[in-house]
């Protein structure tokens, strides 16, 4: 089954047919776009749902209803929780233990969270009885951190002592090093408790390594930009260009191999999602691509926690060029030249809007279908990638 693309990009094909020049076809842009035109109508049917044009229910709606009926559930759950409870205390006039009532409701589909919050007890204590016999201790123990547990988040600014005289008061009296204990071995400390030493700030992300450095036999460290088949290197970087609302950041991601851009996104605001979205819209397209090496500069939207933890969860190995060095990465600069010139120097752009329509309208309908490269024997990108990866299919 193949995968969905990615929804920044069927917003992008949308846009473009939307603001399409009287007597292109619809037929014309789902060319241009690699997409079938019954794929393009469906998308603007949904577009038109969601942006009110014809009725319908939207994705919102849908999500709506979705945790309605989740609360409706959990609602459920609730009272199922407060009708057997009271049956289990109304048994007999004698203190009575929550826990096996709570492994009851468990095995009977109610989760444990739940339950506890409706009965205002304690998890911890619970997972520990279920996880071993227990002893009176434990009984008692448990006892007196469900009693602490409620007044701490009754008052979360007060300190053990003045907890344990608020377990007393519920009916569970114990000694202060005991109440400390027990706040301590749970974590409950006052809101007011004095802050802990050493650094608050966690140290960044670390810097990549440069993959795609050699140095040669002078000693001269350059950069070999090939790969010898799809999704082993890819390259990607940031340009930025200002329209009349204000500026428009684009960030790509090429495929070395063929020179296509596999994953692009386009925003307002040059933040570390921007490079994130890039990066999953680049994976939601190329399926299998555990062990791709993706190369950048180090600007902070690849070294955010954000980036690379997309690289680690995809797989994916990040390598680095160095500080203020543009032909660490050229043949991604390369790219954004031809985009410069081609497109956002033109002319003046008076919307967001307009310029990003222009932009994807470029990259896939010129760039990857359009234009021919000498380094791909003449070739556009996707042509290229049909025919070279049409053999490898065949001998696997």
């Amino acid at each position: 089954m193949p995968k969905p693309y990615p929804k920044e990009f069927r917003e992008d094909v949308v846009r473009v047919a939307r603001n399409r020049e009287p007597g292109v076809h619809l037929k014309q842009i789902a060319a241009d776009f690699g997409i079938s035109e019954s794929c393009l109508t469906s998308w603007m049917k949904t577009a038109d749902v969601e942006d009110g044009i014809k009725p319908g229910t939207t994705a919102a709606e849908n999500a709506e209803n979705r945790e309605l009926k989740k609360r409706i559930r959990l609602l459920e759950q609730e009272n199922e929780v407060l009708r057997r409870a009271a049956a289990y205390l109304s048994q007999a006039n004698l203190p009575k233990m929550m826990y096996p009532l709570v492994r009851e409701l468990a095995g009977d589909g109610i989760p444990v969270t739940v339950t506890c919050r409706v009965l205002k007890i304690a998890r911890q204590p619970y997972y520990r009885w279920l996880a071993a016999p227990v002893t009176d201790p434990e009984f008692e123990q448990a006892y007196r951190a469900n009693a602490l547990f409620d007044a701490h988040r009754d008052d979360p600014e007060f300190g053990y002592r003045f907890l344990v005289d608020e377990a007393r008061e519920a009916g569970e009296p114990m000694a202060e090093r005991t109440a400390w204990r027990i706040c301590s071995q749970q974590g409950w400390w006052s809101a007011f408790g004095k802050p802990r030493r050493g650094k608050a700030k966690k140290p960044g992300p670390p810097v990549h390594d440069d993959l795609c450095a050699v140095v040669d036999r002078h000693g001269v460290i350059r950069h070999v930009f090939a790969a010898d088949g799809p999704n082993q290197l890819w390259l990607s970087d940031i340009t930025e260009h200002w329209t009349g609302e204000g500026k428009l950041y684009v960030c790509a991601i090429k495929d070395v191999y063929s020179n296509r851009i596999v994953g692009y996104s386009i925003d307002s605001r040059m933040k570390s999602r921007l490079a994130v979205a890039a990066l999953n819209n680049a994976v939601a397209r190329r399926g299998d691509v555990a062990g791709c090496v993706v190369h950048t500069d180090r600007g902070s939207q690849f070294r955010s926690r954000k980036f690379v933890h997309a690289l680690n969860r995809h797989g994916m190995v990040g390598s680095m060029g160095r500080v203020g060095a543009a032909g660490d990465n050229a043949a991604m600069e390369s790219f954004f030249s031809l985009l410069q010139r081609n497109v956002l120097d033109r002319r003046s752009w008076a919307t967001r809007e307009e310029l990003r329509i222009e932009v994807v309208t470029w990259i896939e309908r010129t760039y990857h279908r359009r234009r021919r490269q000498a380094a791909l024997g003449r070739l556009t990108p996707i042509e290229f990638e049909t025919i070279m990866t049409a053999p490898a299919t065949q001998a696997a």
